[in-house]
């Protein structure tokens, strides 16, 4: 797979696409992949994701991909200080940098940011055209996923591996196993206000394909802070896949990343 660094007004992404890529004329389906906390875009299962994506768009003849990285606020190059990525342990401030400073809400607004002025760079001559976008994400990235899903329509296909769209129903009892209450000065009014106003909505996901990939034991972000949202799915129209995997943490097997391209597959077909 070819990888080509991007500097879009100021930030770093990384393409991946097939080698030819170059010389087609076939319409583009582009997917973000966003890397969890304390990762990066150079992380294993990104690169396992975007190969796996890659060696399914050469199988087929109809559409070409186009895989995006980017690294998240306060990671990678992008780091300023790793204490701000830690918990509540460390760092008394981690529900709200989870949420906004690290990224959930900021790097939605990235991957928006991007489906804006991205294909001025790519396509400067208007030579290539974007037939979908998508974004997968895991772990914190996956959080970021249910958040682009819900709020750029622009976004068809969303693919959260082991996150959730329920930042509260996350956050407060991962606050309460540390002894801090769901109150000031960890969660101010005005930032509960902004999380309340920012949380995605079923009516939202209406239309779209969406593939949920979660672990049955994950305690770090449990499948039960999920489960109710991801209940209501259904009620809306579009293809809508949960799966929940046995015996499986917070972690990302080879069956999920098999799954997350098995769904994007027929995009490209």
């Amino acid at each position: 797979m070819k990888q080509t660094t991007i500097v879009v007004a100021g930030l770093h992404i990384q393409t991946y696409t097939t080698d030819d890529f170059g010389s087609s004329a076939k319409p583009v389906v582009a997917l973000f992949l966003l890397h969890g906390r304390m990762g990066s875009s150079q992380d294993g299962h990104i690169q396992a994701l975007a190969s796996g994506l890659l060696a399914a768009s050469r199988s087929t003849h109809n559409k070409d991909i186009l895989v995006i990285t980017f690294d998240q606020r306060n990671h990678g190059t992008r780091l300023v200080d790793k204490v701000y990525n830690l918990d509540f342990e460390t760092n008394p401030n981690h529900a709200i940098d989870m949420f906004a400073i690290q990224q959930i809400v900021g790097t939605a607004k990235d991957v928006s940011f991007l489906i804006d002025f991205l294909p001025a760079y790519i396509f400067p001559h208007g030579e290539r055209t974007v037939d979908k976008w998508g974004v997968a994400g895991i772990s914190l990235g996956g959080h970021s996923a249910w958040l682009s899903g819900a709020f750029d329509p622009r976004i068809q296909i969303v693919i959260p591996m082991i996150g959730c769209p329920d930042y509260f129903a996350l956050i407060h009892p991962r606050a309460a196993s540390k002894g801090i209450a769901a109150a000031p000065p960890h969660f101010p009014a005005t930032f509960v206000k902004v999380v309340r106003d920012n949380s995605p909505k079923v009516a939202q996901f209406e239309g779209k394909r969406v593939l949920v990939l979660s672990g049955e034991i994950d305690r770090l972000v449990p499948w039960g802070a999920s489960e109710s949202f991801v209940g209501q799915l259904k009620s809306v129209p579009g293809q809508k896949q949960v799966v929940v995997l046995p015996g499986v943490g917070h972690e990302i097997p080879d069956e999920m990343v098999r799954r997350a391209v098995e769904f994007v597959v027929p995009e490209l077909e």
